[in-house]
């Protein structure tokens, strides 16, 4: 079904995390990596690749810089820092530098499901402490929320629409209504390889560095209105 990217130094864990992506996902192929270097190797390799569950402290990341070059190299694919740190600094740092998702290496096997559940349907994981307000009842407060109160999303340029092909203004609404690239894919009978050159090209005209960015900056876009030209 996916083809999901393990990229951490200790083999244990990558076990341990095929092993609950595998419980979810049974006909997932998962794919191991123990460095940054051979991570972007296989990425480069394979353009089939649905997510990336990467660790933040392993050989060659130097902090938030490996996440940072595999966001450049390889925008289209969703990428998840799945590490032990549990500080709200640095979960949502890693969604400033393009991760669409934070997974604490002490969460149950229920909960990775669920944030598997909900990134590979397009949405933002976070940690239920750090998307929960302040006031303790604000506990539905999504991912793209949570963005927004970090400043983290900007109103679309009209003239940067523009420059968008009608099928990536399609492309861009499916984004926004939190399909997957093979959800994409399906629903326009296209294959999953162009919508992720779409999604590309969408994000490089819009400008943003990630897809979680541009579908906020997308919310308040009438595509019906869109349609008519």
């Amino acid at each position: 079904m996916y083809k999901i990217v393990t990229a951490d130094d200790h083999p244990i864990f990558r076990e341990a995390i095929a092993n609950v992506v595998r419980s979810r996902y049974p006909d997932s192929e998962i794919l191991e990596t123990c460095n940054l270097d051979d991570t972007l190797a296989l990425i480069e390799q394979d353009d089939e690749v649905d997510l990336v569950l990467l660790d933040l402290n392993m050989d060659g990341m130097d902090g938030f810089q490996g996440l940072m070059r595999l966001r450049e190299m390889a925008p289209s694919i969703p990428v998840v820092i799945v590490s032990a740190e549990e500080d709200k600094k640095v979960v949502l740092q890693a969604i400033t530098f393009g991760a669409v998702g934070f997974i604490t290496k002490s969460s149950p096997r229920d909960q990775m499901h669920k944030a598997l559940e909900q990134i590979l349907a397009g949405s933002v994981y976070l940690p239920s402490d750090i998307i929960r307000g302040d006031n303790n009842s604000s506990a539905n407060l999504s991912g793209a929320q949570a963005l927004r109160q970090q400043k983290q999303a900007e109103t679309i340029d009209p003239a940067l629409l523009s420059s968008l092909t009608r099928r990536q203004i399609i492309v861009l609404q499916r984004m926004a209504e939190g399909e997957s690239n093979k959800q994409i894919a399906y629903t326009l009978s296209i294959a999953e390889t162009t919508v992720k050159a779409h999604v590309s090209a969408i994000l490089r005209k819009l400008g943003v560095s990630n897809r979680i960015q541009a579908v906020i900056a997308a919310r308040d876009i009438d595509f019906s209105e869109l349609s008519r030209f």
